[in-house]
């Protein structure tokens, strides 16, 4: 299988370069040049899978031309080591609980993969592995733990200083080891920036062997597809289902798309935003206008200028039309964001974190005008990871799972710097290789 840019169809390279290189030299995103369907026996036989199992057999159509089969299986078996269970919430609604994971966010199903498919790539490698990945939140907790420990490799994490919760922020500032956390001054777009820059930066290259391990890299972004085909095996009936993704830097939302170009019969896809609205007002007018974020409440989808909004473009060829057509979009502010989190504790017994809580409102929205179809949104974290949002809400301590709590209990570890680049080369310049 080959890929090629955003930027530049012309462009082909293997998947091994496009991994290990995450970003392409103009500043596009890779992409396959084919996306496999899967076979009518998949299909019919998909309620009799493991999760892993399902993850092997998607592994194998995507990555099965370049990696051997038993390492894909290997791969799978290792990193999807948990459930994501589908929950009902009510007659219409139900949401798929991404947060069963080790880090208990929807990521450790992409990030866990990743570390394994790099790990396998560059483990003859001469040079160390420097792995840049910008978060809002929960990439950077994802990664820092996926990559604990692999030899080779040495992962640095920029995140915004003030604007990720204490829970997110010590999940990867605690770690030590291989993992470095870089408290940046700034927010989530300037730390994507920094990250951008560097890859761009010859000097950079040229001394440093470096990949991302955000949405933006492959490893990252396919098997994020995987849970959405595990959704549907816990369906009875498959008849007019719409996915509704809440929505950041739109990673999770083109795995959805991916997943149905290989033939999930998914009917429709709904993009909930919170007051970082640029995909709605994209959707309303066909003009795409990038604006700097915003903190919200929902602060792992505070995106001003999402990455994958090109991968999105290139899969629908351009067209604002058919983008309009397969996906709708809501934006909600964080008293309405509040608002649904108490309702829904209140009426359904059911605890979102405030990223899910877009999702369900924008099912309820959608409900309204399509009363007919069953949706399934995406729970993409544990709400015990923003208890000091969701506790003032509900009027009540949230339980927190040992897990959380281990963290906790631990001493962060951070290198603050400032939004220039000057300052992150530097940093990247000083590093001992």
């Amino acid at each position: 299988m080959k890929y090629y840019s955003t930027n530049n169809k012309n462009t082909r390279i293997g998947l091994k370069q496009a991994i290990v290189q995450g970003l392409a030299p103009d500043k596009g995103l890779y992409m396959p040049e084919r996306i496999p369907g899967m076979s009518k026996t998949f299909f019919q036989e998909l309620k009799t899978y493991e999760f892993n199992e399902i993850a092997s057999q998607l592994a194998i159509a995507l990555f099965g031309e370049d990696i051997p089969e038993e390492k894909l299986i290997e791969i799978s078996r290792e990193a999807i080591n948990f459930e994501t269970p589908l929950v009902k919430i009510n007659k219409r609604i139900s949401t798929l609980e991404l947060f069963h994971g080790p880090t208990l966010a929807f990521k450790d199903v992409g990030a866990r993969f990743m570390a394994r498919m790099l790990g396998y790539f560059t483990e003859n490698f001469n040079k160390e592995v420097h792995v840049l990945v910008a978060t809002s939140g929960d990439t950077g907790s994802a990664v820092a733990n996926g990559f604990l420990g692999v030899p080779g490799i040495k992962v640095h994490v920029l995140y915004p200083k003030g604007l990720v919760s204490v829970l997110q922020e010590k999940q990867f500032t605690t770690l030590g080891e291989n993992i470095s956390a870089l408290e940046i001054d700034g927010s989530f777009d300037d730390c994507q920036r920094l990250v951008k820059e560097a890859f761009l930066d010859p000097e950079i290259n040229k001394q440093l062997k470096l990949t991302s391990a955000n949405s933006i890299n492959l490893a990252r972004l396919l098997p994020q597809s995987f849970y959405y085909f595990n959704a549907f095996r816990q369906l009875e009936e498959w008849d007019d289902i719409v996915v509704c993704v809440p929505s950041g830097n739109f990673g999770n939302l083109t795995a959805g798309i991916i997943a149905r170009e290989m033939g999930l019969p998914v009917k429709h896809f709904i993009a909930a935003n919170n007051k970082n609205d640029i995909f709605l007002k994209y959707i309303q007018t066909g003009n795409y206008n990038p604006r700097p974020s915003m903190a919200s409440i929902a602060n792992a989808m505070d995106v001003g200028d999402p990455s994958n909004f090109a991968r999105i473009l290139d899969l629908f060829n351009h067209s604002h039309k058919a983008i309009k057509i397969a996906i709708s979009s809501y934006a909600y502010s964080d008293e309405q964001i509040r608002d649904t989190i108490k309702r829904v504790y209140q009426e359904d017994g059911y605890l979102l974190d405030p990223h899910g809580a877009t999702g369900f409102k924008a099912s309820e929205e959608y409900l309204e005008e399509h009363p007919d179809d069953h949706l399934i949104f995406l729970e993409t974290a544990h709400p015990a990871k923003f208890h000091e949002s969701v506790e003032p809400v509900i009027g009540e301590a949230v339980n927190i799972p040992e897990r959380l709590q281990e963290f906790m209990e631990r001493k962060k570890r951070s290198i603050g710097l400032g939004k220039d680049y000057n300052e992150f080369k530097e940093y990247l310049l000083s590093i001992e290789h």
